[in-house]
């Protein structure tokens, strides 16, 4: 019989789940949209539902546990304590109510710690006892590891890169405070930049006529690499202010290798090179050309494969 851990990735907009076994071979996977339900018990209900019904449809399966990744996700307390994406506030005991359905192990962390066990399980970090995932999406994400095991901190939520602030009285950021790195660097930052940068310089480009909320970083990518001179300025600005934070993060803990995850990092040399130029511009001299600047070995399952992780992760260290 089949090993498998249920994956859980918690969205602010859908929730994706599926089946992955030791080996990250994702068996089966489903979508269901994360704020239907005003009732949190209802919403666990429905994946329980959906799990039941697969679980029947596959064959000589075993189910060992589950791992959530979810914002705001506390891996000491499984809950998620004030989610400013969710509808669901405050505390949110989500591993409890996991538990009343499924009767097995759950393992709930936020959605960047969850994608560095799963590149340590699956992906590009095997075999690595110190690394650090960056996942620049709508917002910045981290999740460092260090001597084998996920920097947690005293209360489990160590490792917010996005929330360093890199500009005093900068950009207002989703936080409440102002100028935090995710404010630059994410997919919405590489949009305000954009805007900045035309409102600041009179040359012709072709995102000048696009509405800000039309606007997307794939947009800005397809620009730059058409040649678009504000477009590669968003990227140059973007990964001077990352490889620069980077260059300090380093010096905490002197990874082996820093993981670049999620959309924007699949613009590629755009932001790649601007953000190892800046890196290694900036580094110590002790750590220079020794930190690997790298794209993510996840496929596009890597929220549940990342999610999935944490149970091998933990299963591996009662073995």
């Amino acid at each position: 019989m089949r090993e498998v851990a249920l994956g859980i990735d918690i969205g602010g907009t859908n929730t994706a789940f599926g089946f992955v076994d030791r080996k990250g071979n994702c068996l089966y996977e489903d979508t269901i949209v994360t704020q239907t339900h005003e009732d949190v018990d209802l919403f666990v209900k429905e994946i329980y539902d959906k799990v039941q019904k697969s679980i029947k449809k596959l064959d000589d399966i075993k189910l060992i546990g589950i791992g959530v990744g979810a914002p705001n996700g506390n891996f000491y307390t499984g809950a998620i304590e004030d989610a400013p994406n969710l509808r669901w506030k405050g505390v949110i005991p989500f591993s409890d109510i996991f538990k009343k359905y499924f009767n097995l192990p759950v393992f709930l962390t936020n959605d960047a710690n969850a994608a560095a066990i799963g590149e340590m399980i699956y992906g590009g970090a095997k075999g690595m006892k110190n690394f650090i995932v960056v996942t620049l999406g709508t917002g910045l994400g981290s999740g460092f590891v260090v001597n084998g095991e996920l920097l947690y901190g005293h209360d489990g939520f160590a490792g917010e890169m996005g929330h360093i602030i890199v500009t005093p009285d900068g950009r207002q950021c989703a936080c409440g405070r102002k100028g935090c790195l995710e404010t630059y660097v994410s997919a919405t930052g590489v949009k305000r930049s954009v805007y900045k940068l035309l409102a600041d310089n009179l040359e012709e480009s072709e995102l000048r006529n696009i509405p800000f909320n039309d606007l997307t970083a794939k947009m800005v990518a397809d620009a730059a690499n058409r040649g678009d001179k504000i477009a590669l300025k968003t990227f140059e600005h973007t990964g001077r202010m990352l490889g620069e934070v980077l260059a300090n993060t380093v010096a905490i803990t002197s990874p082996e290798a820093i993981f670049l995850f999620g959309g924007l990092a699949k613009s590629g040399d755009l932001i790649f090179k601007p953000t190892k130029y800046h890196l290694e511009k900036n580094l110590l001299n002790i750590y220079k050309n020794k930190i690997k600047i790298l794209p993510s070995g996840l496929d596009d399952n890597a929220a549940i494969l990342g999610s999935s992780a944490l149970v091998w992760k933990e299963h591996d260290r009662k073995s």
